[in-house]
């Protein structure tokens, strides 16, 4: 399951790896950007604070909340 975070303007952050060391793959809009090794060198493109983590569902899996309203 990849992680990525999202944030204004069409940011978009996910990790990867390049020459065997994980990086931060920037992207806007779709394109990419720029790889950064550190979390500081994000700071340059935006401001982390506004950054949300989008967690994938699995495919048929309910979340327990949604289970819980689904019994209402």
């Amino acid at each position: 399951m990849e992680t990525r975070w999202v944030g204004p303007d069409g940011y978009e952050i996910t990790a990867a790896t390049r020459g065997g060391c994980q990086v931060l793959r920037l992207w806007r809009y779709g394109e990419f950007v720029t790889d950064c090794s550190a979390v500081d060198e994000l700071r340059l493109y935006l401001d982390l604070a506004d950054l949300c983590e989008v967690i994938t569902v699995p495919f048929g899996v309910r979340s327990p909340r949604a289970r819980t309203e689904a019994l209402r």
